[in-house]
């Protein structure tokens, strides 16, 4: 089966050779999708902001793979704190606003988050 890298704007991963996405047959897995601002390939610095760009680049994936934010079977949030949880809440209200039809989540609290970042988002999703 053939693997294709979704490519979205911004510099992913900085230096590190990895994607943002990728297809591989109709699986869509994600790497980590940060708050960042797609002009300057920074972090937005409140977790607002970044909550918003991560929950925009998750849409932007699922475009460039051919799917929606429907197609998406289960999404991981790492937060570096509890207190983001009301602000991602909001986003994933936004995103699955029917609340028997949302895939599963896992919020983790990880510390070792680069720089700036307050939240990643890892996802899976099935467009067939």
């Amino acid at each position: 089966m053939s693997r294709k890298v979704l490519h979205i704007p911004g510099n992913w991963h900085g230096d590190q050779p990895i994607p943002p996405a990728t297809m591989t047959g109709p699986i869509v897995t994600s790497g980590g999708v940060s708050g960042m601002d797609p002009e300057t390939s920074t972090v937005v610095e409140d977790v607002e902001g970044q909550a918003k760009w991560a929950f925009e680049h998750v849409r932007r994936i699922m475009a460039a793979a051919g799917g929606t934010t429907d197609d998406i079977c289960h999404m991981n949030v790492y937060v570096k704190a509890r207190e983001a949880r009301p602000v991602i809440n909001k986003e994933w209200v936004a995103m699955f606003p029917d609340e028997e039809n949302r895939p599963t989540r896992h919020t983790i609290q990880y510390d070792a988050l680069a720089g700036a970042m307050q939240l990643q988002i890892q996802f899976t999703a099935y467009v067939g």
